[in-house]
Order: structure tokens, then sequence, then C-alpha cells
């Protein structure tokens, strides 16, 4: 994978925030809108993205690689978390800024830019290993991601029947049991899935135009945490499945996932709870920004 290659498809991702920034600036977006588009996401285009990840009508990998590939998701989840949980107390801020550093530093956006970013460095075979790498992420961010945002005192049991829980515990089943679904599943739950990347990338521009975006920059405590999500936990997770002698193509992935930005749908879940809307779409247009630079420097060095 060139620079320019990594470049070119996170301005693509860049675009959509802009796109969104000045719908905002044009009166087309903001308030309500923002709040139903979320709803949309989250609800209907979501849960379509993740079943269409394992129903696209092709054979997955044998049971066995799909297990020894969710260990690799737990190292890679677990490293997260302690990370997470250590970081905040350096960084400070208010409890809900504190959510937000730790679901930013839990939840990279390994779909939307890491599924293509992944095939570019390792090729079309690697987008299986990614899938069965992210399915774990779409039944934490839904469940735990909401009790970072919220907090204990605002999160609610019922949260975990959300369409997006649902559908991860139906891709999980599916992956496991290597279910042959038929492919024309996969292409309808893909049609209505494909808008989850735009729609997202709308709403995070347009929460940004009701920013400072000098703001943005002058935050010493965005710049810590951007260093430690596109940079430290690449680091780690390198380190450690080198000490674990995982296979060379999943140890890759699994770093490159690591290395990606913060997940946009962090940005809807704020909305959707009542998290820090601000802080989340700062930290995520600032982790998207630098990691046109990070993501090729990380590809160089641990790959």
């Amino acid at each position: 994978m060139s620079f320019l290659d990594t470049f070119f498809e996170m301005l693509v991702i860049l675009f959509g925030i802009a796109a969104g920034y000045l719908a905002r600036r044009l009166g087309y977006l903001g308030g309500e809108t923002d709040q139903k588009l979320s709803k949309i996401i989250l609800n209907i285009t979501m849960p379509c993205l993740i079943i269409a990840s394992v129903t696209t009508g092709e054979t997955l990998p044998e049971a066995s690689k799909i297990l020894s590939t969710l260990k690799v998701a737990a190292v890679f989840y677990g490293v997260e978390m302690l990370v997470a949980v250590a970081a905040p107390r350096i960084l400070g801020g208010t409890e809900q800024q504190k959510g937000v550093w730790r679901y930013i530093l839990v939840f990279p956006n390994v779909a939307f830019i890491g599924y293509p970013v992944t095939v570019a460095v390792f090729g079309p075979e690697a987008l299986f290993y990614a899938v069965i790498l992210v399915l774990p992420f779409n039944l934490l961010a839904y469940s735990i991601g909401p009790l970072m945002l919220a907090g204990r005192a605002k999160f609610r049991w019922q949260q975990l029947a959300s369409p997006c829980i649902i559908a991860a515990v139906l891709a999980l089943v599916v992956a496991l049991c290597r279910l042959s679904l038929p492919a024309l599943v996969g292409e309808c739950a893909a049609f209505v899935g494909d808008l989850t990347t735009p729609l997202s990338l709308l709403v995070v521009g347009s929460l940004l135009a009701g920013l400072s975006v000098k703001q943005v920059f002058a935050s010493p405590r965005l710049w810590v945490l951007t260093a430690l999500r596109l940079l430290l936990l690449p680091a780690l997770l390198w380190v450690i499945l080198g000490w674990m002698q995982v296979e060379p193509l999943v140890a890759g992935i699994a770093v490159v996932l690591m290395a990606m930005p913060a997940a946009v749908n962090g940005a809807m879940l704020c909305m959707e709870y009542h998290g820090d809307t601000e802080c989340m779409a700062q930290g995520t247009f600032l982790t998207t920004l630098v990691s046109i630079l990070t993501i090729p420097v990380v590809a160089v060095l641990f790959l």
C-alpha cells in the first residue's frame, strides 16, 4: 500500500465530513434532523451492515481459523480496554469527556476505513479475517459503548436489546456455524447497510459545523488521545502478537485495524445516549485527519 493509496482513501472519508459541515451551514442538517438520522443509522442501516458482513454469499474460513482469529480479537480488545482504563486518569476532563476518551480508545473505525485499507495492504483474501476480527466490535460497541458514554446512572439494560446488538449476535452465529445464507439476503442487507458510512459522516460533519475548528487543534488532550489511538495501541498490539507468535497475516491485519481512527458511530451513540457529542465529533475529526499520515507509518514500521 502506497502513501497515496491511503491518502486518497482518507480523503473520501474527509470529503463526507466536509459535505456534512456544508449541509449544516446551508441549514439542511442540525438539531432534530441530526437526531433522526442518528436513529436511522443505529436502528436500520447499521444492523443491515453488520448482517451483510457475514452474508456475502461467499464461503467463510473453516471453524478452527475463525476461532483462532477470535482469540486474536480477544487480545485486540483486551489491550484497548486496559489502555482505556488508565488513559482517562492522565487526560482528565469531565466524566462525559472521560467516557469519550474510553470509547475512542476501545473502538477504532475498523469497518468503514479498516476494510478497504486491509484489502489494499494484504489483498482480497484478507477481508474475511478482518470481518471476523470486527465481529466482537459490533457486540461491544453497542453494549459497553453506551455504558461508557452515558454512565451507569443513565444506562438501562433494555439497551442491550437494540437492533445493532441483535444483528451482532446473529452475525456471530452465522460466522461460527458457517451458515450459508442466500446471496440475495446479503445483497439486500448490503444495499441498505452501505448507507451507514455516508450518513454517519454527514452527521459528524454537521456536529463539527457547530464547533470551533481552532478548539480542535488547540486541545492538548485531543492530541495525546490521537497519539494513543493511532500509534501507541498499534505498537503495543504488535509487540504482544509477536510474543504470542500469531500467524503473520492475521497479526498484520490486526495491527492495521488497530491503527484506524475513532469509529464514526460514536457520534451517533452520543446523540442517542446523551454523551458529549461535541467532544466525540472533535476526536473523530482529528484522529481521522491525522491517520492519513500515521496509517502508512504503521504499515512501514510494523509489517
